[in-house]
């Protein structure tokens, strides 16, 4: 019987080895999840700072077109009339323009992306697509996050402009899904974001609240979800920047 179990140990051991993921297949296997070829969305935004809470409310469109590009629009229902457009491209950086109050359109530049949306702790930059192929992927090993059982990715960005000297992914055993993403800057740790309340929608994982929070604990922006519907017709007019 000793024999028995030994000889078990060994091969249950050697087929983890075998069988064992890279950090760059698990990140595969995440970007391989159902998505939407469109979304409309409507989202509360609390943005904690200094012991006080802001309410912000806005509209998110966003579609997939055949040339490999996303569009997404955010536009706020109150207390502004702020819009953000996001064009992201395979090969290139992405675009985006602000429209202010005032109703001028200002381009965010790429050196201007690591500044704070509407005074939240988003920055420009986390509003833009993540290409899979963009970063150098090390699987760091294991961790819990969220309550959840997770394999820890570190993502070194390789193209493009770099505002985080890198990202650690905490992708969810059970499915892949990424529940949390710790960002370091300029060599420290300085803020994370975690997902909450995921649940199935349409075949799609969804997060239903969302918190993006300082690493030192001094303030956190969330999003929570209130409507949205999947894979709907939205008039590609919406994503123009002459539309804006």
């Amino acid at each position: 019987m000793k024999k028995l179990m030994f000889v078990c140990l060994i091969s249950l051991f050697f087929c983890q080895s075998v069988f064992a993921l890279t950090g760059r297949e698990i990140m595969e296997k995440s970007d391989a999840l159902p998505e939407p070829q469109s979304a409309k969305s409507k989202i509360l935004m609390l943005i904690h700072k200094g012991g006080e809470v802001q309410e912000k409310e806005f509209l998110l469109q966003m579609k997939q077109f055949e040339n490999d590009e996303d569009k997404a629009l955010i536009e706020f229902i109150r207390p502004t009339q702020i819009k953000l457009l996001t064009h992201s491209h395979k090969v290139a950086d992405d675009d985006q323009w602000l429209t202010l109050s005032s109703g001028k359109v200002k381009r965010i530049v790429s050196s201007g992306r690591d500044k704070p949306f509407v005074n939240s702790h988003f920055y420009y930059e986390d509003l833009t697509s993540i290409d899979i192929d963009d970063y150098k992927y090390e699987l760091l090993g294991e961790g819990p996050a969220v309550g959840e059982d997770c394999y820890k990715v570190e993502g070194v960005k390789q193209v493009g402009d770099k505002i985080y000297d890198k990202v650690v992914f905490y992708v969810r055993k059970s499915d892949y899904f990424v529940v949390r993403v710790d960002f370091y800057k300029d060599g420290e740790f300085h803020k994370f974001l975690e997902n909450y309340e995921i649940k199935e929608i349409d075949g799609i994982l969804t997060p239903h609240k969302m918190k993006m929070e300082l690493a030192d604990g001094k303030g956190k922006t969330e999003l929570i979800l209130k409507g949205l519907k999947y894979n709907i017709d939205i008039d590609s007019a919406v994503f123009r920047k002459e539309a804006l």
